[in-house]
């Protein structure tokens, strides 16, 4: 698969790079690398308290989420497959200590609730370099840039997100893909969240990048 830089054209469809907070960005590595894990398989969490008490994440917010409420999580581990594509109603913030890699897909490809995986792009994203992706953008769960290698991961959304799940009566097929606050979910047969009721909605092969990486 050819795997993009966040740096390409290509990634201007789904995000952008955000350039100055030099400090606060080395501030965010710094608590990503003391305070959070790197385990075997892949954890998130969606408010780290090291991460949420920095003056920098406070910055933050104001410049990005023009002073909304914001949570400061993380998404660590190993992983090379897609599984699984989610939306916000918001734009995500992403930043590694480690570079690491996206799958992402755009949400207009979406048709009748389900998404071909040949649609998928990969963008690498270097260490330290943050990044908007958008609401628009189809994604999931990071991947590791090389063979040996973890990914540590910042993961910046509105207050509330990914944190429990409203309940109501599901009105349409959306509604049934709400499997958290501010996320829908798309799975692939082969994930483990299809197996425990996510909607199917990705067809085709469930990439896995590891017979790419160096």
């Amino acid at each position: 698969m050819k795997i993009y830089n966040v740096t390409d054209p290509e990634f201007t469809n789904y995000g952008r790079i955000i350039e100055g907070y030099e400090e606060e960005k080395k501030a965010i590595v710094e608590a990503l690398k003391a305070s959070t894990p790197v385990p075997e398989g892949t954890d998130y969490v969606a408010e780290e308290p090291a991460l949420q008490s920095l003056a920098a994440a406070a910055s933050i917010s104001n410049s990005l989420f023009g002073g909304s409420d914001m949570q400061f999580g993380w998404c660590n581990g190993h992983n090379t497959k897609l599984n699984c594509l989610e939306y916000h109603r918001s734009s995500e913030i992403n930043l590694g200590s480690t570079d690491f890699i996206l799958l992402l897909a755009k949400r207009e490809e979406i048709v009748d609730y389900k998404l071909d995986s040949s649609k998928v792009k990969a963008f690498l994203c270097p260490a330290g370099t943050m990044i908007e992706v958008y609401a628009t953008a189809l994604h999931y769960a990071p991947c590791q840039a090389s063979k040996d290698s973890g990914f540590q991961v910042l993961v910046g959304l509105p207050k509330g997100t990914n944190v429990g799940k409203p309940e109501f009566e599901a009105r349409n097929q959306e509604d049934k893909m709400l499997t958290a606050t501010n996320k829908w979910l798309l799975a692939h047969a082969e994930a483990s969240e299809a197996k425990d009721g996510a909607w199917v909605g990705i067809t085709g092969e469930n990439i896995d990048i590891a017979a790419d990486l160096a």
